[in-house]
């Protein structure tokens, strides 16, 4: 069913997603536009210094946490006969801005996937102000790549058979209800995965006490809020182990766009590929996510299907952060301010003017070779027009009295 949703729509085989490479942070930005520094959701749980308030997967609904930003479906409905709706979505059923979509589903795992696609469809063919914007969230292959690990190749197989199945399950149910042709479908994800083993292991217990700091997030990217002088607890880290980078936070490289929050610690672990950060030898994860984001394995892809977009059409990377202007621009809402380009996008969409970097390689190739034919051609015609030169004898001037030869 995604070869065929694919097959009629368009492909973008890697989305390079924020850093860190988390669900709560990416599925803001994706609708934010903004990397995390700048929308506010730095990791999956976090501290707030000042007001002493915590946040993580289970404590999320405090709109303290998500009024640094204005997601895209609270612009959707501030414009004139629109409305937005939500199945689950990150950050949906929270008062951002004192404001929720029109029509949303507090969270619930264990709500399926076709009673949150019921819902979707049934708001957006029956609404009124008319549902021009709506999301939907699940769980998989997230759920089951954290048990399961990508090399468990039966169980993951299982698994994205489902996934395939939903993926009909919504064309079918569009097709139906006489949507199909005149909405515009993105798939995307939040992170990729990486495999992890007990053999890579990163023992914080034996680099520090626990009594030295707080640990407000853990592994791939852990936080450290330090109870003894920063430098102190930096320099115990920073020998720690060779496979896990720690920074200060003012140090924490400029790509990463990870720096100017009050939500990000003072120190920064970053292990490494399929490492995993913990407080003593305990058995880590089958599989995790949440490390660099220029690691290919974390970036994930988008697929896309509607009357905005091309036919059979792939592309081969945009960032995260350029799909809400997209998006915006599909809507026909005025982007606010935001981290993506808008340029990147083009080429996946019917009414805008692209030329992807092989076809502007050919443009520049050929201009090239006519301009140097042309130039040869005039040069040539230039010489051929002009004829031989006339021999013009050597004419003495009156005043030339001197002899030649003395």
């Amino acid at each position: 069913h995604l070869q065929n949703f694919i097959k009629e729509g368009i492909l973008v085989e890697q989305v390079k997603n924020v850093f860190i490479t988390k669900t709560f942070p990416n599925h803001y930005s994706i609708v934010t536009g903004l990397y995390e520094e700048s929308h506010g959701i730095v990791a999956n749980s976090m501290y707030d210094v000042v007001t002493k308030k915590h946040f993580s997967d289970f404590n999320d609904k405090d709109p303290f946490w998500w009024n640094e930003a204005v997601p895209i479906w609270v612009t959707n409905q501030l414009q004139e006969n629109r409305s937005s709706a939500a199945a689950m979505w990150p950050g949906t059923d929270v008062p951002i801005h004192n404001a929720t979509p029109s029509y949303f589903m507090n969270y619930s795992s264990s709500v399926s996937f076709g009673e949150r696609l019921s819902n979707i469809t049934t708001w957006l063919s029956s609404s009124n102000p008319p549902v021009t914007f709506a999301t939907l969230y699940w769980e998989e292959p997230d759920a089951s790549g954290h048990r399961y690990g990508p090399e468990d190749k039966d169980n993951m197989r299982r698994v994205l058979k489902e996934i395939d199945d939903h993926i009909g399950e919504l064309v079918h149910k569009l097709k139906a209800l006489g949507l199909w042709e005149n909405l515009n479908v993105i798939i995307t994800s939040d992170h990729g995965m990486t495999q992890c083993s007990s053999g890579r292991l990163i023992n914080l217990d034996a680099c520090i006490n626990r009594s030295d700091y707080t640990l407000i997030d853990l592994t791939p990217v852990a936080a450290i809020l330090p109870k003894i002088n920063i430098t102190e607890a930096y320099n115990k880290l920073k020998i720690c182990n060779l496979h896990m980078n720690v920074y200060l936070k003012e140090d924490i490289p400029a790509r990463f766009h990870y720096q100017h929050n009050d939500r990000i610690q003072p120190i920064i672990l970053v292990a490494d590929e399929g490492w995993t950060i913990a407080l003593n030898k305990s058995s880590p994860p089958k599989c995790d996510h949440g490390y660099d984001n220029s690691l290919p394995s974390m970036n994930p892809f988008l697929a896309a299907h509607g009357p905005a977009f091309h036919k059979g059409y792939k592309h081969s990377t945009i960032n995260i952060v350029d799909i809400y202007p997209m998006m915006c621009h599909i809507l026909g809402l005025k982007p606010r301010p935001n981290n993506g380009t808008f340029s990147h996008t083009k080429c996946l969409l019917v009414d805008q003017w692209c030329i992807n970097l092989p076809e502007a390689i050919g443009i520049v190739i050929g201009a090239l070779l006519v301009l140097t034919t042309l130039t040869c051609l005039i040069i040539v015609m230039q010489n051929r027009l002009s004829g031989p030169r006339p021999f013009s004898r050597l004419q003495l001037q009156d005043d030339d009295d001197d002899p030649l030869i003395g």
